[in-house]
């Protein structure tokens, strides 16, 4: 375990430190508040650590609110990875100057530009990582 990676139960407290934030000041859990979320969680066990901490975290939300099914895999990681990215890009101490500076990820539809609809609605994507079919994440195009 690095330094970065919490242990199951650390992750599991940090992930309810970190919801109990975005929730007390929201009331609600909507694409804006899992956003906040994924920033937080980002910020502070940078970006591989936070898809196992929000992927694990949501995925124990939904089978506690007796909703499973609602849990994806690929959309999970890949909204980590977005949110990362523009962490990396311009940090923002405050979640609404980062909203404020990337509006497109308030957008649940934003996944849509990356990932064809019948690939996430495909069994593979909601239980296993699939990369984008539609047009690839713009840092993988840069290291090319």
């Amino acid at each position: 375990m690095t330094e970065t990676e919490p242990e199951a139960s650390e992750s599991t407290r940090v992930f309810d430190e970190l919801m109990a934030e975005v929730t007390a000041s929201a009331g609600t859990f909507g694409h804006r508040e899992h956003v906040h979320l994924t920033w937080l969680a980002v910020r502070r066990v940078g970006m591989p650590a936070a898809i196992a901490l929000v992927s694990d975290g949501i995925q124990r939300t939904a089978r506690y609110a007796g909703a499973p099914q609602k849990y994806h895999v690929t959309v999970s990681r890949a909204w980590v990875e977005l949110v990362a990215h523009h962490v990396a890009e311009h940090e923002q101490s405050d979640f609404a100057a980062f909203a404020e500076r990337h509006p497109a990820l308030l957008d649940k539809r934003l996944i849509s530009r990356f990932y064809r609809s019948a690939t996430l609605a495909g069994p593979q994507a909601r239980t296993s990582w699939v990369e984008p079919d539609l047009a690839p994440f713009p840092w993988t195009t840069a290291n090319r």
